[in-house]
């Protein structure tokens, strides 16, 4: 990454979260025997690797010797995963690349030309169809959208969507969050402001834009001044679902890492189905709340959800971020605005991962303890009971990323 870009620190943090970011054991199935999860490391020494597996909840894995060692040069841990295949944006071939973990190696499977972009969200919109939204580089300025066959890994649509670029003391911005409803398209983005090489600042507003879909020409656009930075880029980690009726919650995300304004709320807001801006009446402050800001919000079913947040007294500043364990599990629900309990985990560290997923009412969550090690934690969403899973030792030393494969 090019550090002198006008690109806010928080992508530059992309790099950070995880530092930030063979042969194979019987515990480790390959792509044939139809593996279940993938895991992402970050090894003690700067390497990266991808390993499989077909179940998470005992054992001990060595990304030395069970995994698959990465070229970041063509792969980081901003990947999508899904049914078997691993898609990742490489911009030094400025194509979108499918990939699939075979024979010990990551091997290339197909690509499509996607050039002059930044991916900020993706979204499956049913069966193989996968929509891509980012900006354009080198300026991330300009909203842009790739909507392509994942199977066939050929365009379907290709262009700008109609969302005002930065003005004024505004020269860049992200994309937070993309939702379909119906035949429209709602956007969440916000403007930032490069202040030098590691300082920027945000917009104090959340913008939603309604698109018509696949036009993506605009509609209306909505501002929300109640907190900044809506979502995040989804493809390090979720911060915002669908629940069973339809309703959107998403995060907004004004702390350091991410939005740079630590005096506004983390909050969730919502939302509501057949609706196109955020529900005026719903406004679930987390900083009040926990007493800290939050990044990533993943969701239990039954109107819950994971949150997990900073410990603002642990670290110093930017510098030591993704370093120092302070980050803390929170159960909440999203329903009636209340922080339900801290879970008793381990302080963990990264400053941003995909750590959460759930199956068969487990909820799956990665900590990178420095006092009790790197574990995938069970976490029993009927009985409450927190218990350790599989292990991940040798030369790990963050767990970046874990994902359902099929």
């Amino acid at each position: 990454m090019n550090l002198t870009s006008k690109r806010p620190l928080f992508f530059l943090l992309i790099l950070l979260s995880g530092l930030f970011g063979c042969k194979q054991s019987p515990s480790i199935s390959n792509n044939e025997a139809q593996s279940k999860y993938s895991i992402y490391i970050l090894g003690k020494d700067g390497q990266e690797y991808l390993l499989e597996s077909d179940q998470l909840d005992s054992g001990l894995l060595l990304p030395e010797k069970d995994g698959v060692p990465l070229n970041t040069r063509e792969m980081d841990r901003s990947v999508i995963v899904k049914n078997g295949y691993y898609y990742h944006l490489n911009r030094k071939k400025s194509a979108l690349i499918k990939y699939v973990l075979k024979a010990d190696q990551l091997q290339e499977v197909q690509s499509m030309p996607l050039a002059q972009f930044s991916i900020e969200n993706y979204r499956w919109i049913g069966g193989d169809t996968l929509l891509l939204t980012g900006l354009g580089s080198p300026d991330f300025k300009q909203v842009k959208f790739s909507l392509l066959n994942a199977g066939t890994m050929k365009p379907i649509k290709e262009g700008n969507m109609e969302i005002p670029v930065p003005s004024g003391r505004f020269d860049n911005m992200s994309v937070g969050f993309v939702k379909k409803q119906g035949s429209k398209l709602l956007v969440g983005y916000t403007y930032h402001q490069q202040l030098g090489i590691s300082n920027y600042t945000t917009s104090d507003t959340t913008y939603i834009t309604e698109l018509n879909y696949p036009q993506m020409t605009a509609v209306k656009t909505a501002k929300d001044t109640r907190s900044t930075y809506p979502g995040g880029v989804n493809t390090v980690q979720l911060s915002a679902f669908n629940d069973a009726q339809g309703d959107f919650y998403f995060m907004a995300c004004p702390g350091i890492a991410l939005g740079n304004r630590p005096e506004l709320l983390t909050a969730v807001m919502r939302i509501n189905k057949a609706e196109t801006v955020a529900d005026p009446h719903y406004f679930f402050n987390l900083s009040s709340a926990i007493g800290n800001h939050a990044y990533g919000m993943w969701n239990l079913g039954g109107g819950k959800a994971i949150v997990r947040a900073e410990r603002k007294d642990l670290f110093k500043g930017l510098g030591d971020h993704y370093s120092t364990p302070h980050f803390e599990f929170y159960l909440i629900d999203v329903k009636n605005n209340k922080v339900l309990k801290k879970l008793d985990l381990p302080l963990d560290k990264g400053t941003r991962r995909e750590c959460v997923l759930v199956k068969d009412n487990i909820a799956y969550i990665s900590v990178n303890s420095s006092s009790e090690g790197n574990y995938i934690w069970k976490y029993d969403l009927k009985t409450g009971a927190l218990t350790k899973g599989m292990q991940l030792g040798g030369n790990t030393d963050f767990i970046l990323r874990i994902d359902k494969l099929r």
